[in-house]
Order: structure tokens, then C-alpha cells, then sequence
């Protein structure tokens, strides 16, 4: 399940699930903030997969954030045991901001080591954002979590 709140987004990934004929994924535009809030039953979800929100640039609006403390409690209440969290963002402050959230608020291990992967080609990419990243040749911060078995 993919969640998307801007609409233009939502739909273009939903015709490209269609045009790809997969029918064991669906992308929901909504809020995530309050999907996960309102909707998700606890341990409900093998991974959560955060790839390139938006940074919020200015210190005023950082509150806008997806990382933020609420949005990780839940995502840690909705994994399974053994589940995951990855999250990447070629903005170095946020990656490491968030590294401190998740330490500072949750219970989740990590961040474990993740080797870059070399890409295959041009269209070897997990997403809009980190194809335009690699051709600039930016770093791209990743680091995924695991919730304790216990």
C-alpha cells in the first residue's frame, strides 16, 4: 500500500500499478499522519518504507515534517515484531535528525548497515527523487530499522 496526499502524485502512481498489471498493491491518497494514527490496528505491517518526504527547509516549518515523534511511535505500534522501518532522504540534517528521533523515541534497532547497491542503469531506481539524486551525484542517506522480536 502506497499513501500519498497530493493527488496528482496518488493517481499517477495508481495508473502506473495498472498499466503494470499488478494487482497485489494499491495507493491510497490520503494523509499518512493520520492513517497511521486513525486507521492502522497495531502490528499490523511487515515494513514501512519512508523514501524522500519533504525536508521542510525552514526551521518555522519543521513541524510539517513526517518524521516527527508521533509519526514514529505509531509506525513502531503498527510493525510486526521483526518488522521494519527505512527511511531515505538525500538531506543530510533530516537523515541525521531522524536518526536521534527514532533513538531519542522508539524502541526500533538500528540504524543497520545498508550497502549501497550499484544501479543496473538508468531506470534502476526506487523512485522519482533518488533517480534525479544519482544523476547529480548527491549522496543519498538510507538507514533502516528493526523492531525487537521481544
Amino acid at each position: 500500500m502506497g499513501i500519498e496526499i497530493a493527488a496528482k502524485y496518488a493517481r499517477f502512481a495508481a495508473a502506473g500499478l495498472l498499466k503494470a498489471g499488478l494487482t497485489n498493491a494499491i495507493v491510497v491518497h490520503a494523509d499518512v499522519l493520520r492513517v497511521f494514527a486513525e486507521v492502522l490496528p497495531d502490528c499490523s505491517l511487515a515494513a514501512v518504507h519512508v523514501y524522500f518526504p519533504d525536508p521542510w527547509w525552514k526551521k518555522r516549518h519543521r513541524r510539517r515534517r513526517v518524521m516527527r515523534e508521533e509519526f514514529v511511535r505509531d509506525v513502531e505500534r503498527t510493525l510486526v515484531a521483526g518488522g521494519s522501518l527505512h527511511f531515505w532522504t538525500d538531506v543530510e540534517e533530516y537523515f541525521q535528525t531522524t536518526l536521534e528521533l527514532l533513538a531519542r523515541t522508539t524502541s526500533l534497532v538500528g540504524p543497520l548497515d545498508m550497502p549501497e547497491q550499484t544501479p543496473q542503469h538508468d531506470m534502476d531506481y526506487r523512485t522519482h527523487f533518488e533517480r534525479r539524486v544519482r544523476q547529480s551525484q548527491a549522496r543519498i542517506y538510507r538507514a533502516e530499522f528493526k523492531k525487537p522480536c521481544s
